[in-house]
């Protein structure tokens, strides 16, 4: 199938994708929602069956990572499949891979390599705890990121153990990192000329994320702990019962406390001393939500919310998945398109969250069947109709 760009934003900008699983595709996802040209090198059907590294083709998961891409099968263990690999590389303007950073080498498509023929290529490497290191060459996998990382120690209710979040978000968190090294390097290129070699780890990602936490370590060297539905600084902010359900409050400053304290006609809780600064309120937090709790169970979670938007103090409803797609600022939003796949049919995928409004994003196509372009990309490279068929047949491609 030819290339159509999903957006004119990184049109003609030509990805080699040797990613696999899930950090390493969410990266490529981000360049080709944004129109970049990407190819994803397959392995060969009898060599690699599907679902063998990563969810299985005609799943929700493997759609909604790998649409707006076009795909070759190519076996890289077989001379022939190289030299086809490396031809295809001079005319890319990225790679990224995930694998474990010693097999780049052993392969022979490390960047050092395939600079030397391509000094304008930027090439993106993804791994669970970094390229060099005592723990290098230890196979990467999200949970052990969010151990490592300290995330799985401040999640979950005090008390009950560490708690994995419920998204792969190390996985996903160095998707988006090295997407943007990658657009990093590709506006550096248009100064310098040359490429760069960029990478990230599951590991290097879950610490960044841990953001104003980590900092209350490495600053003041306070040991962040589990809080729950409890916000660890901001208080009251947390999970309060209604009539029918469950809503988020969150009071975050004193003149939020003010309004908050206002709309729940408890105005003596401002000058109480145990709630009058913010101080008070952290040590006093356990009572605090007690009593809360006892007046938000008189209302419905819709008659709060609604009482909250009116005095400025931040809520929302609880949402199961269904709900949260089915409510209309989410619909306003667009947050799905529609894209037809010739296997399973019209789908809804996710769409890209931020808005450029002149050079939007948009899904243009479905996740590739193995190898939908492999003949039309090896004509690209001057392979002959003839040879083709003997490569086909050979399990090269």
């Amino acid at each position: 199938m030819p290339y159509e760009a999903a957006s004119s934003v990184l049109e003609n900008v030509r990805v080699l994708d040797l990613t696999r699983v899930r950090s390493g595709p969410t990266a490529v996802r981000q360049l080709a929602d944004w129109g970049a040209d990407v190819i994803r090198i397959e392995q060969p059907e009898a060599l690699e069956p599907d679902g063998a590294l990563g969810a299985a083709r005609h799943t929700a998961d493997f759609q909604n990572l790998q649409r707006n891409k076009r795909s070759i099968t190519l076996n890289l263990k077989t001379e022939e499949g190289m030299a086809i690999f490396k031809k295809l590389a001079d005319t890319a303007d990225i790679i990224v891979e995930n694998f474990r950073p010693d097999v780049k080498e052993r392969l022979g498509i490390d960047y050092g390599t395939l600079s030397k023929t391509n000094e304008r290529l930027i090439y993106a490497s993804i791994s669970g705890f970094g390229q060099t290191g005592p723990y290098a060459k230890r196979p990467g996998f999200d949970q052990v990121a969010q151990g490592m990382g300290g995330l799985m120690s401040i999640t979950g209710a005090p008390g009950e153990g560490p708690m994995r979040v419920g998204i792969p978000i190390a996985d996903l968190c160095a998707g988006h990192f090295c997407a943007q090294g990658i657009l990093l390097a590709l506006y550096e290129r248009e100064r310098s000329g040359k490429g760069q070699w960029l990478h990230t780890s599951l590991l290097q990602a879950m610490i960044a994320m841990l953001d104003f936490q980590a900092a209350r370590w490495t600053v003041t060297e306070k040991v962040p702990v589990q809080a729950g539905n409890n916000h660890p600084t901001s208080i009251p902010t947390g999970v309060f019962q209604t009539k029918d359900g469950y809503i988020n409050i969150a009071v975050a400053g004193e003149a939020t406390w003010a309004r908050f304290c206002q709309s729940v006609n408890k105005e003596e809780w401002q000058d109480h001393p145990d709630y009058n600064t913010a101080q008070q309120r952290s040590d006093n937090r356990d009572e605090l939500n007690r009593l809360i709790s006892e007046v938000t169970i008189n209302k419905t979670s819709e008659e709060w919310i609604d009482a909250f938007g009116e005095a400025g103090v931040p809520s929302g409803p609880i949402y199961t998945i269904d709900k949260t797609f089915s409510d209309p600022q989410v619909q306003h939003l667009e947050m799905t398109a529609s894209v037809n796949s010739p296997v399973m049919g019209d789908i809804s995928l996710i769409t890209q969250p931020v808005v450029l409004d002149r050079t939007p994003s948009s899904i243009k196509v479905a996740p590739p069947e193995r190898g939908n372009a492999t003949r039309e990309i090896l004509k690209e490279l001057g392979v002959a109709e003839d040879e083709f068929d003997r490569l086909l047949e050979e399990h090269v491609i």
